[in-house]
């Protein structure tokens, strides 16, 4: 895949961290550290959306529907 290059402002804290991130080795230079970062990210993003959907639902309503009709089934259920 090709790469381009772009130009981006960070905070000077951010970019502290990344070059010590360099320079303990963890990553070979600033580059390969903000492009895997942003990968990463953009993973956990994408993966997200089963959470954002859920929030929607209502517990209350979601209790309901998944206990509808077990009433009548425990009466058969054999003690234990």
């Amino acid at each position: 895949m090709s790469k381009l290059k772009v130009a981006i402002t960070l905070e000077a804290a951010l970019l502290d961290q990344i070059d010590t991130l360099v320079r303990e080795r963890r990553f070979p230079n600033r580059s390969q550290a903000i492009e895997t970062a942003l990968a990463e990210k953009l993973v956990r993003l994408s993966r997200a959306r089963l959470a954002r959907e859920c929030e929607k639902l209502d517990p209350v309503e979601e209790r309901r529907f998944a206990e509808e009709g077990l009433g009548e089934d425990l009466k058969s259920w054999p003690a234990y």
